[in-house]
């Protein structure tokens, strides 16, 4: 799989400055085949339109469907909703844990079990406070059971090591087709991501009840988490698996861009802090490569802030079948326009072309999903968020 297929021109320009020239040149050389990609053969751009079903969440984090069709929507405050036939149940479902809600720390994801009708039960990510006076904080799994509207025999099941501070808590949950979990831990500040004695920074593979995953690649190593499957991410909002080649791919954000895409093999490192296409807050400059890390697929510079990520499987939009679909939390070359992003790719899963979506709706994405109708369903990540469905306009 290649570095770079495709990047913008305004892209390309403002990463002049960082970007080494050898990778400058494939970008240009590339971005002038990319129209010929795009177009494909004569196939017709797809309408759509995007028909809000809820509005009021409090900056909505994740949505996830149950086997009868009902969505269950965290919001980041700590509240979990229910939407059933379409409509949102204005009270919140009981029983969820206590979380810690500040800046972008908080109630994150939630996933249902694959064995749901017979179990139910129900996973939640969030931001765990762990001092009075603080804050002290952690990355927590938890699971409980959905009976009725009630969150119950809830369980912690795995507590990441703590840190002072409030960001860089992101995490995205997604099962493989082995029955493992895999799930997403930030680490936005501090080498953490590169240490394999702390769960932060890394993807981890899991079983049903939080344990490390038999076969996990750093298992009996001294001194090594067993859970760890992939490390040196920095804070990873989006995970999910592609369907073509039934690899894990997740994005994460850089810091002052080099926003990534990545396709996640065990024991790689995918090099944060020591590596990226971004520059730290203060405008240094962090390389581009270092030997034993893995490269992205694709990358922002401007950053986009990207959260949820699905490929796109459906029949409801036959042109879109098999795109990678990435909500944007920033505007990237356009300063304060967030979007959707989608992204095609070619029989070798590289990158051909993007389209951003949205722009006018001028609100921060935060998960995009495929509903079990094939429809694409988005949340925005605003005080008044919404739920929104794309469908095909007539």
């Amino acid at each position: 799989m290649k570095l770079l297929n495709y990047l913008p021109v305004a892209a390309a320009v403002a990463a002049l400055a960082f970007v080494s020239v050898g990778t400058v040149e494939r970008a240009q050389a590339q971005e002038k085949a990319a129209p010929k990609a795009a177009k494909g053969k004569g196939a017709p751009a797809a309408r759509y339109k995007a028909v809000t079903m809820a509005t009021g969440l409090n900056h909505p984090w994740s949505v996830a469907w149950l086997p009868n069709g009902d969505m269950l929507v965290t919001e980041r405050p700590g509240r979990v909703r229910l939407v059933h036939d379409g409509v949102l149940d204005p009270t919140p479902i009981s029983g969820v844990p206590k979380v810690h809600a500040v800046r972008l720390s908080g109630l994150m994801e939630v996933l249902p079990h694959p064995n749901f009708a017979q179990n139910q039960y129900v996973y939640l990510t969030y931001t765990k406070n762990l001092k009075e006076e603080g804050p002290v904080v952690a990355t927590t799994l938890a699971r409980g059971r959905l009976v009725g509207k009630t969150l119950v025999d809830v369980k912690e099941l795995l507590e990441c090591d703590s840190w002072a501070g409030d960001g860089g808590s992101g995490s995205r949950l997604a099962w493989g087709k082995d029955g493992m979990l895999y799930m997403t831990t930030g680490a936005s500040n501090g080498p953490t991501a590169q240490e394999l004695t702390s769960l932060r920074g890394k993807i981890l593979r899991l079983t049903d009840e939080g344990k490390p995953a038999p076969g996990n690649p750093f298992a009996g190593r001294p001194n090594a988490k067993a859970e760890i499957y992939s490390m040196g991410h920095r804070n990873s909002l989006g995970l999910a698996f592609n369907p073509t080649t039934g690899d894990l791919w997740n994005n994460e954000n850089g810091p002052a861009g080099g926003d990534e895409v990545n396709v996640i093999k065990p024991g790689a490192n995918y090099g944060w802090p020591e590596v990226s296409f971004g520059r730290t807050y203060e405008g240094q400059r962090i390389i581009l490569t270092k030997e034993g890390t893995a490269a992205p697929v694709i990358f922002w510079a401007p950053s986009i802030a990207p959260s949820g990520m699905m490929f796109y499987t459906g029949d409801k939009f036959p042109q879109w079948k098999g795109n990678l679909f990435v909500g944007a939390q920033l505007g990237g070359t356009v300063a304060g326009n967030p979007h959707l992003e989608r992204i095609t790719l070619d029989a070798n899963q590289d990158e051909t072309a993007r389209e951003t979506m949205l722009v006018d709706m001028k609100q921060r994405i935060r998960d995009v999903r495929q509903g079990p109708d094939g429809l694409v369903y988005l949340l925005t990540d605003e005080e008044n968020g919404s739920l929104i469905r794309i469908e095909p306009a007539q």
